[in-house]
């Protein structure tokens, strides 16, 4: 039985690092990651989507957004998101391929 890796599958179904498809992927993956641990962030303080978007003056709704897929977030309102309403430190990497 033969084992893939992720890498593997993606390579395989949306092609290779640089094509438009596969940029496109990643992009989209790296939004829901965002979304994802600003959401776990959120519920390991035991704040709602009200406490957490009233804390850097933005709706609830907004806030769900961000969370379900983490896109069209400026750098800015992140910022905002992790210090001001999550007490966090944002830590932002380059990796260059």
């Amino acid at each position: 039985m033969d084992t893939y890796t992720f890498d593997d599958i993606k390579k395989e179904v949306y092609g290779e690092i640089g094509t438009p498809r596969r940029d496109k992927i990643e992009t989209e993956l790296t939004n829901l990651r965002i979304g994802l641990q600003i959401r776990n962030a959120r519920e390991a303080r035991k704040m709602t989507q009200s406490q957490l978007a009233e804390k850097i003056g933005k709706e609830r709704s907004f806030i769900s957004k961000v969370e379900r897929n983490g896109s069209n977030l400026t750098l800015s309102t992140l910022y905002d998101i992790v210090t001001r309403g999550l007490g966090g430190k944002l830590d932002i990497q380059v990796q260059l391929l």
